[in-house]
C-alpha cells in the first residue's frame, strides 16, 4: 500500500454535518452569490468577496439585492444547506429551494395521520400538552382545541406585554405595508420568520412535507407552524419584547442576531427532529418501512458507539 492510499483508508468519508451540529441562519442581501476558486461567496459591487462557510449553516435566507448562480445553488444542495427568498427584513417568504427532498415513507406517514381524524386529533392534543406543558381538554375536536389555543396564546402575549413594560394593541400587521405595524409587531414578524425559516429547514431535512399540517391547514407550512409554535414562546418571543423594549434604530436587524444566538443556547437544531418524531409518534401507528429503491436522507447518521438510547 502506498502512502497515498495509505492516508485515503485513515480519512473517514466526508458527509455534510448534521444538521444539529449546525448555526442556524444567516441573512444575505445586496450581492451575487457565488463559487468561486471552490469556495462559497457573496461577491458585492466593488468585487469584494466574503467566504460562506455554507455546509456549518442550517439556511440563509436571501433578501432583496442577492443574485445566486447555478453553481451556488447546486453547493447548497450538495451539503444540505436550505435557501430562503424573504422580503426584506425577512418579513415575506417568495421561495425555497429543498435541499435533498422528502423521503415517500415519511410523506405517507405524515399524509396518512392528517388524514384520519382520529389520528390527526391524537397528534394535536400530543402538540396541545408540549406547547402548554399541561393534557388537552378531553373531548374536544381539532377546531375546538384551535380555538382554546388561540385563547391563550393572546393572554401569553399580554402577559409577555406587561412584563416588559410594553403597550400591547394586539398582534396585527398588514404583510403589504411593513412599516403600518408597531414596533412590537415588527419585532415579533422578524422572531417568528426566523424561526420558521430554520424549522422550515429541519422539516425538509428530515424527509416530512411542510404544507402537511395538523393544527394548522391549507397553507404552504403548515407543518412547520405546528412545530415551530411548539417552541416559538420560548424561543423568539422573549427576543422580540427584549428588543422592542429598548427600540433600538434597527430593530429587525437587532431581532434576527438575538434569535440566531437563542437558537445556539436552546441548541434549538438538536431539539427540532426529535421533537417532529415525538409529535407524529402520538398518533399510534408504526410509519411504514421505507421501499427498497428510496431515497437515503439528505444527512445520514451513522450509527454510534452506544445503544439507541445514546444520541450522537
Amino acid at each position: 500500500m502506498n502512502r497515498l492510499s495509505f492516508v485515503s483508508a485513515m480519512v473517514p468519508d466526508l458527509l455534510p454535518i448534521a444538521i444539529k451540529e449546525r448555526s442556524s441562519l444567516l441573512f444575505l442581501d445586496k450581492g451575487q452569490l457565488d463559487v468561486i476558486d471552490n469556495a462559497f461567496v457573496l461577491v458585492d459591487k466593488n468585487g469584494v468577496r466574503i467566504q460562506i462557510p455554507l455546509g456549518s449553516i442550517c439556511c440563509l435566507l436571501l433578501e432583496p439585492g442577492t443574485r445566486v448562480s447555478h453553481a451556488a445553488v447546486v453547493l447548497a444542495a450538495r451539503v444540505g444547506c436550505l435557501l430562503i427568498w424573504v422580503g426584506d427584513g425577512g418579513v415575506r417568504l417568495y421561495a425555497a429551494g429543498q435541499p435533498g427532498g422528502a423521503r415517500c415513507d415519511r410523506l405517507l406517514f405524515q399524509a396518512k395521520l392528517a388524514l384520519d381524524e382520529d389520528l390527526r386529533l391524537k397528534v394535536v392534543r400530543k402538540m396541545f400538552e408540549l406547547r402548554f406543558k399541561e393534557n388537552a381538554p378531553e373531548r374536544r375536536s381539532v377546531n375546538q382545541l384551535r380555538g382554546i389555543e388561540a385563547v391563550r396564546v393572546k393572554e401569553m402575549y399580554k402577559l409577555f406585554a406587561m412584563k416588559y413594560g410594553i403597550q400591547w394593541r394586539g398582534r396585527s400587521y398588514d404583510v403589504k405595508d411593513w412599516n403600518s405595524a408597531d414596533l412590537i409587531n415588527r419585532c415579533l414578524s422578524a422572531a417568528t420568520s426566523c424561526l420558521y425559516g430554520v424549522t422550515e429547514a429541519v422539516v425538509l431535512a428530515a424527509g416530512y412535507a411542510p404544507a402537511i399540517g395538523f393544527l394548522h391547514s391549507g397553507k404552504s407550512l403548515s407543518f412547520v407552524y405546528d412545530i415551530a409554535d411548539i417552541v416559538k414562546f420560548e424561543t423568539v418571543i422573549p427576543v422580540a419584547f427584549e428588543v422592542a423594549k429598548i427600540a433600538p434604530k434597527e430593530a429587525d436587524r437587532e431581532v434576527r442576531h438575538r434569535c440566531r444566538d437563542a437558537f445556539r443556547t436552546t441548541r434549538l437544531l438538536s431539539r427540532l427532529i426529535p421533537l417532529m418524531e415525538e409529535v407524529l409518534s402520538a398518533g399510534g401507528i408504526v410509519p411504514p418501512p421505507p421501499p427498497a429503491e428510496y431515497q437515503p436522507p439528505v444527512i445520514p447518521e451513522s450509527k454510534g458507539p452506544g445503544d439507541v438510547g445514546h444520541r450522537t
